[in-house]
């Protein structure tokens, strides 16, 4: 089916110039690990472009202040709790979207932690966590909201859209981040598994993998003597701002992104290279 005729819409970055976004009026979007970084972000944008937004987090006092400013904006947005490593609090997330907005058609997969330290230092516990968080939180969250997608009728449709958010670590070898890194690379092939069991049933599953960007998750290590040295290292020198995802992600999730599914998209400023 062709994708349904949006407009797209003008937004401005930090920085205050304008950037052409893909509108996404019309459809709820569920953010998963919404309440700090990238996904606390991202909600703004989307919510400027239309959608309705679900703040889903364990720490819901951060995701109703932020579900509070977009409604202050004109948006509309509200804040669900959501523990991302327990199957039942992931369906009953989507339940409270789906009695607010109807049916979710859009999922943004970001939730994640980190625990750095040598491998042979890092307690079985704290790996657990990362497996855990990363990698099974985004089987449960993808895989719920595809089970109530095409409930919805998302082959007929075509209109499902599931981002996951990974890392540039998927690709490199470092020292002191081995679990994370190995969860991420994970992501990214369980995003195109997913894509391939999904793909004639109107789901697009795409993998977005940002560089470094300073948010709560690398805390203050940018502003550390080895943080600055890796800075250093790389060739443009520079931390990539928060907002470098946004235009990717919004047509991710968009009616034109219809034809893009099982694709892994690195974002990094040249980080990588």
């Amino acid at each position: 089916m062709l994708p349904r005729d949006r407009k797209s819409i003008d937004a401005r970055t930090e920085d205050g110039s304008s950037v052409h976004h893909q509108s996404l009026e019309g459809r709820t979007c569920l953010i998963a690990g919404a309440s700090s970084g990238i996904g606390a972000h991202l909600a703004q944008p989307m919510a400027a472009a239309g959608a309705n937004v679900v703040l889903a987090a364990r720490r819901t006092r951060l995701t109703e202040e932020i579900a509070q400013a977009i409604a202050e904006d004109g948006g509309a947005a509200i804040a669900v709790p959501m523990d991302v490593t327990d199957g039942t609090s992931v369906a009953e997330a989507f339940s409270l979207a789906e009695d607010r907005f109807g049916s979710v058609d859009t999922v943004v997969a970001n939730a994640g932690i980190s625990r750095y330290g040598r491998s042979i230092e890092v307690a079985e516990a704290e790996v657990r966590q990362v497996i855990d968080t990363n990698l099974l939180g985004v089987h449960l969250t993808a895989s719920e909201a595809a089970r109530r997608m095409i409930a919805a009728g998302s082959r007929e449709t075509g209109a499902g859209r599931i981002v996951i958010i990974g890392s540039i670590t998927a690709q490199l070898t470092g020292q002191g981040d081995a679990a994370y890194a190995a969860s991420k690379a994970g992501v990214a092939h369980l995003a195109r598994q997913f894509a391939r069991e999904w793909v004639r049933l109107g789901i697009n599953v795409n993998t977005v993998q940002p560089g470094y960007i300073r948010t709560e998750l690398v805390g203050d290590w940018f502003d550390s003597e080895g943080g600055r040295a890796q800075i250093a290292g790389w060739h443009r020198r520079r931390i990539m701002a928060i907002d470098a995802l946004d235009e990717m992600v919004l047509y991710l999730c968009s009616d034109r992104a219809a034809h893009l599914t099982g694709s892994t998209i690195t974002i990094d400023d040249g980080q990588s290279l």
